[in-house]
């Protein structure tokens, strides 16, 4: 299986996460699970490239943030680049694809539509945040393959909170704040492709869980097996 993992850089790079890092160990997790990992910092030519693979992980930022200190100024993408694209990204999800997204990716590639409404959520700058990051309480539930007998654990990393929610998902695990659960990792089905978001994975500490390795390695295992059936009404 054939996995390529799409890491920020560039425009897609910001001052708060070292994606070159996180996307390493990411690999490693990505070529435990059986696929042969392709890793580039080129986000939308990743995206018009992606041809037979069988995954798409995506750990990358916002373009509209800050850029890194000290990063010179990138220009934004033509036209031509955009909806090549989209197009790679949109057939790829008809034909079958498993599709991981992580942390800032709730806010990346803000120039493919086609993104946004596959991940079922987003990450909005005028109303999600997070707290500052520590130990988090993940807490572990719903009926999805990927959640069944996982307990409730901790690690360090930063929980996403008040992400806006645009479509169906089913809930793997939330965390509590302000006396609400929120969403941290959901489950898609998108006719023959799947997709798991994973908000948790701000540095590596996040993947030196072993409880969040093997909740990605549960996750990967259920995304692995694509093309879905679609069934008729």
């Amino acid at each position: 299986m054939r996995a390529i993992i799409l890491s920020g850089a560039g425009r897609y790079a910001d001052p708060w996460h070292r994606f070159a890092e996180t996307s390493a160990a990411l690999a490693g997790i990505v070529g435990s699970a059986g696929y042969r990992v392709e890793v580039s910092d080129d986000l939308l030519g990743g995206l018009a490239a992606l041809g037979d693979a069988d995954l798409l992980v995506v750990n990358a930022g916002n373009p509209d943030s800050p850029p890194p200190d000290d990063a010179p100024p990138v220009a934004p993408p033509g036209d031509d680049a955009v909806a090549a694209a989209a197009a790679g990204f949109e057939a790829a999800l008809e034909r079958g694809i498993g599709v991981l997204a992580v942390h800032a990716a709730a806010s990346t590639l803000p120039e493919v539509p086609a993104w946004h409404r596959a991940l079922g959520g987003r990450w909005l700058p005028e109303s999600s945040w997070h707290p500052e990051i520590g130990e988090a309480l993940i807490h572990v539930g719903g009926n999805h393959l990927i959640a069944d007998d996982l307990g409730d654990f901790t690690l360090v990393d930063e929980r996403y909170t008040g992400l806006r929610i645009e479509g169906v998902i089913e809930p793997i695990a939330e965390h509590e704040e302000g006396g609400m659960r929120h969403p941290l990792i959901w489950a898609r089905e998108l006719g023959r492709s799947r997709l798991v978001y994973d908000a948790l994975g701000h540095d590596t500490r996040s993947y030196d869980s072993t409880e969040h390795r093997e909740l990605l390695g549960r996750a990967l295992d259920w995304l692995s097996r694509v093309p879905a059936p679609v069934y008729d009404a």
